[in-house]
C-alpha cells in the first residue's frame, strides 16, 4: 500500500448532544482529540454515524469548524444529502470551516439511476476545490454505485480521490481499484470487511468501532503492510465482538457507539429521533465490549 491522502484509519465520529438536545461542542472537541490520541488518522464528521440526517446545515458547519480547529488530522465533512442543490450550496461553504475534504454520499430515498447518481456526485465535486471521498452504502440509500460509474467519475473529476465502500461487493470494489490504481484510495466502509478490503488494494477503513478500537484497526493495517497476514488475522478476530456490537436491529448505529463513549467517560448524550434514547442494557453491554477489548491489549 502506498501513501494515502487521508490516512488509513478514519473514525466516523458521533455527534455529542447535551441533555437539551443541542450539539455539545466542548465534548465534540474533547472527543476528537481523544480519537486522534488513540491512533485515528482522520475524522469524518456528520456522516451516518454522526447523525448527519438529524443536523441542520448551520449545525453541520459549526461542527466542521469545531473539530477542524481541535485536531491536526484531516477532517472530512459530511455535507451532502439527497437534495443535489442543497448539497452543492452547503459544500461550497465547507472550505471556510477548515475541513480537509468532503464525504459525498449517494442520495437516498429517490433511488436515482446510475446516470442520476453520477450527475449528483459530479455537481458536488465540481463546486469545490476540496478532495472528495465518495460513499457507497446501498443499505441506507437503496442504490449501489456501479463500478463503471465510479471509474468514470474519478477520470472526469480529479478531486474525487477516494471511495468509502460499504456495499459488501468485494468483486466490484476489486475491479474499481484494479482499473483506477493509485488514482483512487479505496476504504472499507464496513468494519468487519477491513481485512478482505486490504487484500484487494484497499488502503484502510472509515470505521465506527475505531471510537474504542483504533489501536486494533491500526495494528491490522500495519500487519498487512508488513505482509504478516497471520498477525492481521489475529487482530481481525480480536475485533469481531466490536464489529458485531456496533449496530444491531435493536440498537442501530450509532446508539452502541454512544454507549461505548459514555462508558469511557464522554458525555456524548443520546441520539436524536428517530433513533432516540438507549437503555441500561445497551450501556452495560458497551462497557463489557470496551473493557474486554482493552484487557486483551495487556
Amino acid at each position: 500500500m502506498g501513501s494515502t491522502r487521508f490516512g488509513t484509519v478514519l473514525t466516523a465520529m458521533v455527534t455529542p448532544f447535551s441533555p437539551d438536545g443541542a450539539i455539545d461542542f466542548d465534548v465534540a472537541s474533547a472527543l476528537a482529540k481523544f480519537l486522534v490520541e488513540q491512533g485515528t488518522d482522520g475524522l469524518v464528521i456528520a456522516g451516518s454515524t454522526g447523525e448527519g440526517s438529524a443536523l441542520s446545515d448551520d449545525e453541520k458547519l459549526d461542527l466542521f469548524s469545531c473539530v477542524a480547529q481541535a485536531v491536526t488530522v484531516p477532517v472530512l465533512a459530511g455535507s451532502t444529502d439527497a437534495n443535489t442543490a442543497n448539497s452543492v450550496a452547503l459544500t461550497k461553504r465547507v472550505k471556510a470551516t477548515g475541513a480537509a475534504g468532503v464525504l459525498c454520499t449517494t442520495p437516498n430515498y429517490s433511488r436515482p439511476s446510475q446516470r442520476g447518481i453520477a450527475a449528483h456526485f459530479a455537481a458536488i465535486a465540481q463546486c469545490t476545490a476540496l478532495p472528495v471521498m465518495l460513499y457507497d452504502i446501498p443499505s441506507r440509500t437503496g442504490r449501489k454505485v456501479a463500478s463503471d460509474t465510479t471509474i468514470d467519475l474519478v477520470r472526469k473529476n480529479p478531486n474525487i480521490v477516494a471511495l468509502k465502500d460499504a456495499s459488501g461487493d468485494l468483486v466490484s470494489a476489486a475491479h474499481t481499484k484494479a482499473v483506477l490504481g493509485e488514482d483512487l484510495d479505496l476504504y472499507s466502509g464496513d468494519d468487519s470487511l477491513l481485512l478482505p478490503f486490504l487484500s484487494i488494494g484497499g488502503v484502510g477503513i472509515v470505521s465506527v468501532a475505531a471510537h474504542w478500537a483504533s489501536p486494533e484497526f491500526s495494528g491490522l493495517v500495519r500487519a498487512v503492510e508488513k505482509g504478516d497476514w497471520l498477525k492481521a488475522q489475529a487482530y481481525n478476530e480480536r475485533l469481531a465482538p466490536s464489529c458485531a456490537f456496533e449496530s444491531t436491529e435493536t440498537y442501530p448505529n450509532p446508539m452502541p457507539t454512544k454507549a461505548a463513549m459514555r462508558s469511557l467517560g464522554f458525555a456524548v448524550g443520546q441520539c436524536r429521533l428517530p433513533l432516540g434514547d438507549a437503555d441500561e442494557t445497551l450501556d452495560l453491554a458497551a462497557a463489557d465490549v470496551v473493557t474486554s477489548l482493552r484487557a486483551q491489549r495487556g
